[in-house]
């Protein structure tokens, strides 16, 4: 069961039905009801009804929830009425974060929300970067959010509806969460951060599984070390620092090979494309997921350098799987895959200046990316996950 987002070209019915790799899909339409305030991002009791009709029809044994948005708390609602096992994969933190990648304004790594959720009403009102960039303009994100939290009439009329849905938003949720009866984690650090949140749901790893050809990585032709970046071309990804650091270090000893779409952010594609005058630096778009293999192996080493918290990203798993080292920013949910020298590095987040010296590493030992090729690996494969979900579904049905 998936939906159409508001906004994107409207279904010819409320709902559809079609069948993806054998598996029967009903996809409803979110453009009948889309959200009116920020409460209904989470809670939207106008969907119950639907949600039963469709449950009613399929009778499941078991729902696993992969992520409620665009079905909201009502979905949880329903399957609590009717008795249904209820489980879920949790891939961010929706359940306890405003903005889902707990990352604060200033880019830090938050805590989650305070007693007041002020710090949920700055990353809703004071998150534009413009708002930081004077010296009242941080005095203002600083102290703005924690006084309206507490006046909330000193807020402008118009973000007065939506910061009562800010303040109600970690309480709903982790009440309404009671229906899980145990969910998965593809990371350590996604696990221990709900179990921090206060969330009281049973919580077991379950690493992604990875079907990819793990033939040994081809021999490297004469050159410079072969760099890849593979994902979104917008400022979270960090390209810029990896542009930068390839200047800083030495530049003739590298080639980048940059993946992704360029018209998702215009604006920051074209940015790097000015900080990578100079170097030797190819944009390469995109590439069907079938080619993933084919892509890594003419890649001596991958670059992660995101700036916010990871969960366990495909590329990563990909990237070992193929026996690619990486060398990633140091953020949760990439470096517990990390053993460092082994199958990659890792430097801190945002620093040119460490993500520059781990490049010099390369720079200076030309053979240690080959070395270090035949020690890395991935080995959990989809039917290894699969086994472990349902063998999941299985304990949980059966508790009930």
């Amino acid at each position: 069961m998936t939906a159409t987002f508001p906004g994107e070209p409207a279904q010819a019915s409320r709902i559809e039905r079609y069948v993806l790799d054998d598996v029967p899909v009903l996809r409803i339409d979110r453009n009948v009801r889309p959200n009116r305030t920020l409460r209904e991002t989470y809670d939207l009791p106008a969907l119950r009804a639907l949600h039963a009709r469709i449950l009613r029809g399929i009778r499941p044994d078991v729902v696993h929830v992969c992520h409620l948005l665009n079905h909201t708390t009502a979905l949880l609602d329903v399957t609590r009425r009717l008795g249904i096992v209820t489980v879920a994969t949790f891939t961010d933190f929706f359940g306890f974060c405003f903005n889902n990648r707990l990352s604060a304004v200033d880019g830090s790594l938050c805590s989650g929300p305070d007693a007041v959720r002020s710090n949920c009403i700055a990353c809703a009102y004071f998150s534009d970067p413009r708002t930081g960039a004077s010296l009242f303009g941080r005095a203002l994100r600083a102290a703005a959010p924690g006084v309206i939290a507490r006046i909330p009439r000193l807020a402008p009329m118009s973000w007065r509806t939506n910061i009562k849905g800010l303040v109600a938003r970690p309480d709903h949720l982790a009440a309404r969460y009671h229906t899980y009866a145990g969910a998965l984690t593809p990371t350590r650090f996604l696990m221990e951060s709900y179990r921090r949140s206060g969330i009281e749901v049973p919580l077991e790893l379950n690493r992604f599984g990875i079907d990819i050809d793990r033939a040994p990585k081809p021999l490297a032709p004469p050159g410079p070390i072969r760099l890849g970046f593979i994902g979104q071309l917008a400022a979270h990804k960090g390209l810029h620092l990896l542009l930068a650091a390839m200047r800083r270090a030495t530049p003739e000893a590298f080639s980048l090979a940059v993946f992704g779409d360029e018209t998702m952010d215009p604006a920051y594609a074209a940015k790097v494309r000015g900080l990578a005058e100079g170097l030797d630096v190819s944009f390469r778009g995109t590439f069907p997921v079938e080619r993933i293999a084919q892509v890594l192996s003419e890649i001596d080493l991958l670059v992660i350098p995101s700036t916010w918290v990871e969960n366990s990203p495909l590329i990563l798993l990909q990237a070992l799987a193929t026996h690619t080292p990486v060398l990633i920013a140091d953020v949760e949910g990439m470096s517990e895959f990390v053993e460092e020298g082994q199958n990659g590095f890792s430097f801190a987040k945002g620093s040119v200046e460490e993500l520059a010296g781990r490049l010099e590493r390369f720079a200076a030992h030309p053979g240690l990316a080959r070395d270090m090729s035949a020690r890395t690996h991935y080995g959990r494969t989809s039917q290894d996950m699969v086994r472990d979900v349902v063998a999941f579904y299985d304990r949980k049905h059966a508790q009930r």
